[in-house]
């Protein structure tokens, strides 16, 4: 059974079926490569010598795939955008958005608790998206159609849900959305990316994210008081 994230990614690479993302075993062994390299260092500062080194294959070999370091980066992660990132994202987290929640709160530790896992799953290329996504023009656009809108729309909804029911201060749903993601974002980018030398104890710290958002958006804290 396969338990390194990067191997998992790869998996599911392979299993694409149409003609335009088929690869070769040599492409493969590339494409782990850098998206280990990638990960690790970032893509301005990856080089595609070292990437043929850790993959076995000459420079060459690289360029015969890829025009460009750039192109090589566009092919590991557009469509792992669009083919596996999205899916995944969309089919575990739908089942979030959609189930029924008694309150807020336990509406927000589902949504904390499965983005966490994701995190864990899928950490490597998640490094390159955020690494790169600023930065590159195109993925930026993929991850906001592919991604962004849809998930949107499902808290969107959610978050109406809840504002309906009293649990939610009145403001609009933008900010409601954004307040709240800069939460879970933080948390997350904190956990993953920058402390990762810390020992983490998601249980504690997703409750006190919880705390935290309940406590700013709550009606009496955000709401028309007069």
């Amino acid at each position: 059974m396969t338990t390194d994230p990067t191997d998992q990614w790869i998996e599911q690479l392979m299993k694409l079926s149409d003609e335009e993302t088929k690869m070769t075993e040599k492409q493969l062994r590339i494409v782990q490569a850098a998206i280990d390299i990638f990960a690790e260092k970032g893509y301005a500062a990856a080089s595609t010598s070292e990437i043929a080194q850790k993959a076995g294959v000459a420079e060459g070999t690289i360029f015969r795939h890829y025009k460009t370091k750039k192109e090589l980066l566009l092919s590991i992660v557009s469509p792992l955008m669009v083919k596996l990132v999205a899916p995944f994202v969309l089919r575990d987290f739908a089942k979030v958005l959609e189930a029924d929640y008694g309150s807020f709160a336990e509406f927000l530790r589902a949504l904390l608790l499965n983005r966490i896992a994701f995190a864990r799953a899928n950490l490597p290329v998640i490094k390159i998206m955020v690494q790169e996504i600023p930065f590159q023009p195109e993925l930026r656009d993929q991850f906001k159609t592919v991604v962004g809108k849809e998930v949107y729309q499902r808290l969107e909804k959610a978050a109406l849900h809840f504002q309906e029911r009293g649990e939610l201060a009145p403001l609009p749903i933008p900010t409601v959305l954004r307040l709240i993601s800069s939460v879970i974002i933080g948390y997350l980018a904190s956990r993953f990316l920058v402390f990762t030398d810390r020992e983490w104890d998601d249980e504690w710290e997703t409750e006190q994210c919880i705390a935290f958002i309940m406590h700013g958006l709550s009606v009496r804290q955000g709401g028309d008081n007069s």
